[in-house]
């Protein structure tokens, strides 16, 4: 029986995430922007997969399995290893399709949620990494402390805050591609809303909800999320001042429908129309 990791506290967290975030990039940079060979999760359709993207992941479940052996680990390429106390879950590309494409909207998201004794997960810590950009978002929510802020390497860091929008159509929203919202049951929900809004940004993938916990953007609708491309977001988002949900109000842990506010006003508003 593996002996206990480290205790866990937002100053280890960011740190050890940190170090996460670095391996990673010393595998996805020299990979930007060269030729890569991809091939597609899907039979019927396109779900983009790279050597980077498996690389830089077993590297981060190394990692984490050397420094906390009894906690869980959830990865997009290589599933669930169940554990105890805590669960890492890590998303070491996500936005395969931008990064293939020169884009650099890319990102590794890696979240610490605590495991509760009905096995349920509470967000702790989130960190989303654009390493080319130089922007490291780190979120952490517990009961006695919160805090949400932008990293760069040689700048101070910067305290990220939501700002007010209360009226829909004073809102600037994005998500990730509005296409996936046609020929489904929410097409004319995502019509009525986005038609609402006073500008509407596509393309993004996980750098929309940093746009929003730092001031820039008002709402992110998206759904078909898994949990790993949300639970680091959580945190980040929440401890701006955010509000993040599904489309019932609930916590969107295990990914589905998203919605993703700045103002919890507008985060009412849209619950309804959502549900309307």
């Amino acid at each position: 029986m593996p002996e206990p990791g480290p205790d866990i506290n937002k100053a280890s967290a960011f740190a050890f995430a940190s170090k996460l975030a670095e391996a990673a990039a010393e595998i996805t940079l020299p990979l930007f922007r060269q030729p890569l060979d991809v091939s597609s999760k899907m039979q019927d359709g396109f779900d983009p997969v790279t050597k980077a993207d498996k690389d830089t992941e077993q590297k981060l479940r190394d990692m984490i399995e050397a420094q906390y052996p009894d906690h869980a680990i959830l990865g997009e390429e290589f599933g669930f290893k169940p554990g105890t106390g805590y669960q890492w879950t890590i998303d070491p590309i996500d936005g395969t399709r931008a990064y293939i494409s020169g884009m650099p909207s890319w990102g590794t998201l890696i979240a610490l949620s605590k495991i509760t004794e009905d096995g349920h997960l509470t967000s702790l810590m989130g960190l989303a990494d654009q390493p080319y950009l130089n922007e490291r978002y780190f979120g952490w929510v517990s009961d006695n402390t919160s805090e949400a802020s932008l990293n760069s390497e040689g700048k101070d860091k910067k305290i990220m805050a939501t700002r007010s929008c209360q009226a829909i159509d004073d809102a600037v929203l994005a998500t990730t591609d509005s296409n996936l919202f046609m020929n489904t049951p929410t097409e004319s929900i995502w019509l009525d809303i986005s038609s609402q809004t006073r500008l509407n940004r596509y393309g993004g993938d996980w750098y929309n909800y940093m746009l929003l916990a730092d001031g820039h953007l008002d709402v992110v609708i998206e759904q078909g999320l898994q949990a790993y491309d949300i639970q680091a977001l959580i945190p980040i988002i929440s401890a701006a001042g955010g509000q993040v949900s599904d489309w019932q109000g609930n916590t969107p842990i295990e990914g589905g429908e998203v919605l993703a506010c700045g103002d919890a006003n507008l985060h009412a508003q849209i619950i309804k129309l959502l549900n309307a």
